[in-house]
């Protein structure tokens, strides 16, 4: 539930106790997430309309200055960011975001963010389905032609962009395959095409195709007709389903969901089951959190920028309004990822975000974490459209508890998990009280010093990890 989802709140907990338990929970995300109804998550995209206009529509506003494609990708990243705070389908919304950052089209660009909200609908609609859709899909769409430089490649003149990502970081893996390889992959790819200028659309022009015999490691095609969409959708094909590819996949989710050094042996079993089941997800994601390797690793990944950010406002409880002007928080929460390092899907390499902990866990981070943690606990920022919990909502206690039982109930709220000796000594450190002190309503604790409290137990590997 941490480590597939972002963060647990009292409606992922009644739905995980609703479906007998984490793992009857778990397999009816994987095969129905439609169970869970979604509302409240999917009425939030009404919130930014730049959405869901036309990519030539939206490129208009922007040459007539109305509203620039950086402002559309800002209302992009936030409505993912106040969805996921919001989701009862966090499984569908975890391997969403997986796939975005493993077929990899950035936020920013000039071009290619007039087709950037429907790439993410895209990968969503492919998320718990079979890898090789998903690569048809995504290969092929006007975002990832544009960004990759294959809307305008021809056979006179071949981008080999795309034709180099697809292997390395799609697909095969770096270091496994050569130029020639590229440079036919290229060639198969030609023809695809969006218009740049006026109308935006995706169109496949026959006579830009470069015909004659193509080879990619085992992949050979005389690929004779000027139509080349027959030996593209049949290359795609064979990569999805080529062993290195399987290995690359499964290491990926390995080191996303396991730890960022994943056993040899735990990514061979994933790859296995990845080529017996047709490239399906599903079977995989279900061997993986199946394997010893998942339960022993529980608690060693570390939570992403956004992903702290997320689960910070699902712990607190906080609930977040439409925008109604421009520091409103459904607007702020993009400010809060940036600010910690990750605006979502804003990395600017082809390569995606980064899944290892490494790049996250850093002095900054951890800072920034804090500021986060501790302007949230407080109800400080954000402050407007957002309604915060007061501290008599945590422990409604009418007479003197123990400070320790109240670190408890904290731990209880936030983490749904009991306060661990550790935690209950750094909420001593953090606010003063003793473990065994009396806390009643008029204590300091309860009348301004309840947000350090908060704040340590949002600072502790218990919210940080997974």
């Amino acid at each position: 539930m941490t480590r597939f989802g972002y963060g647990i709140d009292p409606t992922l907990a009644r739905d995980v106790r609703r479906a007998g338990g984490a793992p009857a929970w778990f397999e009816q995300q994987l095969t129905r997430p439609g169970s869970f109804p979604d509302g409240p998550a999917d009425a939030v995209r009404r919130w930014w309309p730049d959405l869901d206009r036309r990519p030539a529509d939206l490129w208009q506003r922007q040459v007539q200055e109305v509203r620039g494609g950086w402002q559309v990708m800002e209302d992009y990243g936030r409505w993912l960011l106040v969805r996921r705070t919001r989701t009862r389908r966090p499984v569908l919304e975890k391997m969403t975001e997986f796939w975005e950052a493993m077929l990899h089209v950035p936020v920013s660009g000039d071009a290619h963010f007039t087709w950037r909200v429907d790439y993410g609908d895209t990968v969503r609609r492919h998320a718990l389905g079979r890898f090789d859709e998903l690569l048809a899909a995504t290969t092929t769409h006007p975002a990832m032609l544009i960004f990759l430089s294959a809307a305008t490649s021809t056979k006179r003149a071949p981008n080999e962009n795309l034709g180099r990502e697809l292997l390395e970081l799609h697909t095969l893996g770096a270091g496994n395959y050569d130029e020639d390889d590229v440079k036919a992959s290229a060639r198969i790819l030609t023809g695809h095409h969006v218009d740049l200028w006026k109308t935006w659309k995706a169109s496949y022009v026959k006579e830009d195709h470069a015909t004659g015999k193509v080879r990619v490691k085992g992949f050979s095609h005389k690929n004779r007709k000027a139509d080349g969409r027959d030996v593209t959708r049949e290359y795609l094909r064979y990569l999805a389903h080529h062993p290195l590819t399987a290995e690359h996949v499964c290491r990926r989710l390995a080191t996303k969901f396991v730890r960022d050094d994943p056993p040899r042996a735990l990514v061979k079993r994933l790859a296995k089951v990845y080529l017996r089941n047709d490239t399906a997800i599903v079977p995989v994601l279900r061997a993986l959190v199946a394997s010893k390797e998942f339960r022993s690793s529980a608690g060693e990944k570390l939570r992403d920028p956004s992903e702290d950010v997320v689960a910070t406002y699902r712990a607190l409880g906080v609930e977040v309004g439409r925008p109604s002007r421009n520091d409103s928080a459904s607007n702020a929460i993009l400010w809060q990822a940036s600010r910690l390092g990750l605006t979502p899907h804003a990395w600017p390499r082809p390569d995606g975000t980064p899944v290892t902990d490494a790049v996250w866990a850093s002095p900054s981070r951890a800072l920034g974490s804090m500021d986060l943690h501790y302007s949230m606990a407080g109800g400080w920022w954000p402050s407007e459209g957002i309604r915060y919990r007061t501290p008599g909502a945590w422990v409604p206690a009418k007479k003197p508890v123990r400070f320790e039982d109240v670190v408890d109930a904290v731990s209880r709220d936030l983490l749904h998990r009991p306060a661990s000796k550790h935690l209950v000594q750094t909420a001593v450190l953090a606010t003063g009280c003793k473990a065994r002190e009396r806390i009643d309503r008029d204590h300091a604790l309860y009348q301004w010093g309840f947000p350090r409290l908060l704040a340590a137990v949002l600072d502790s590997p218990d919210h940080l990890a997974c």
